[in-house]
């Protein structure tokens, strides 16, 4: 039986197609927060214009064989910011729980416990490969563009498909709130100064038991200090104007997406400030932003600053670098920018 025609496809699509009716722009995330189901239910169901076939387990395999597809639009999001990048996949690592895509245009970090189902979409014309955590909510999506090969996109499809599929049943994820606690500052303080990579300070938080925020708050002005909380698109506006390389880093439960180079093309459209560029496009709820840090942390390199946005929830926004790669110091346009906005000095 054809996933789409059971007892409760037909439920959903009716659901659906009546509240559609009513917002008729509304996307389907959105759409499934007001029906209390997950947006992987709604595709499962064909609501809408959606056509969908499910794909075979574990997404890794599906994931190593992204790069035969050329050209395509890779789009991950969270609840209050959407990353958009045009380009291929490239320096594919795709293992049991971690990952990597290490291409020129697309460049992700993948964490895969979480990860479930895989699906290829067909929504009024608009195919894509889409992939979901074990709740339902969708983590990564790859949509084919004009320049993608639609015959190797084809016979992927073919070569995954499950023949022996079944209406899906979401799961609760895992609880990710770990115990945490009010860091000492001083010891924080030591062990911040110490750091030689930006990657050590998921490891300096582990250690000391402490959210980032917590962190961030505890360890003193010139390592990290709270910005007005418009100072993302003010950010933005200012890399723009100066054609600054940066590098945007948006992630959910199951990955990372990053853009690093200049931005031009800017536009708020109601809560929205987005960059709207050919070839990577951002979307950022500038209303969602309860707070914003200027991070400054060493590294063998130098100093190393980052604009951080957090949700009301304390979860991670978006995050923002001046575009390097490792062994190469930090562009001085960037941290001048970064400075502009302190209240108080940074370490240096």
């Amino acid at each position: 039986m054809h996933l789409a025609s059971g007892h409760e496809a037909q439920a959903l699509r009716t659901r659906y197609s009546d509240l559609k009716a009513q917002d008729p722009k509304a996307r389907i995330r959105t759409l499934a927060e007001k029906m209390a189901v997950s947006e992987m239910e709604l595709v499962a169901a064909g609501c809408g214009d959606i056509q969908s076939t499910l794909l075979r387990e574990p997404a890794q395999d599906i994931f190593k064989e992204l790069g035969s597809l050329g050209r395509v639009m890779a789009l991950t999001r969270n609840p209050w910011c959407v990353h958009e990048r045009h380009g291929r996949y490239e320096e594919i690592r795709a293992g049991k729980t971690m990952g990597i895509v290490l291409g020129p245009d697309i460049d992700l970090r993948l964490f895969f416990a979480n990860w479930k189902s895989t699906w290829a979409v067909n929504d009024n014309g608009r195919q894509s490969i889409q992939f979901f955590d074990k709740a339902g909510g969708a983590l990564h999506k790859v949509y084919c563009t004009g320049e993608t090969d639609m015959e190797a996109y084809r016979l992927l499809v073919e070569k995954y498909t499950d023949t022996d599929a079944v209406w899906p049943e979401p799961q609760a994820l895992p609880d990710k709130k770990t115990e945490t606690v009010t860091p000492d500052a001083l010891p924080l303080r030591t062990d911040w100064l110490a750091l030689k990579d930006t990657h050590e300070f998921h490891g300096l938080l582990q250690k000391h038991k402490a959210s980032r925020l917590d962190a961030l708050a505890a360890v003193g002005t010139d390592l990290a200090q709270e910005v007005a909380v418009d100072t993302a698109e003010r950010m933005l506006q200012a890399v723009a104007r100066q054609n600054i390389a940066f590098m945007c880093f948006v992630g959910n439960g199951g990955l990372i997406q990053i853009h690093s180079g200049p931005i031009s093309q800017l536009r708020r459209t109601g809560p929205w400030f987005n960059v709207l560029d050919p070839h990577f496009n951002l979307h950022l709820d500038t209303t969602a932003i309860a707070s914003s840090w200027i991070v400054n942390k060493p590294s063998k390199d130098g100093w190393v600053t980052s604009l951080e946005c957090y949700a009301d929830n304390g979860e991670m926004i978006a995050q923002f670098f001046g575009a390097r790669k490792p062994g190469v110091p930090e562009l001085h346009s960037w941290r001048q920018l970064m400075v502009s906005f302190c209240p108080f000095p940074l370490a240096a």
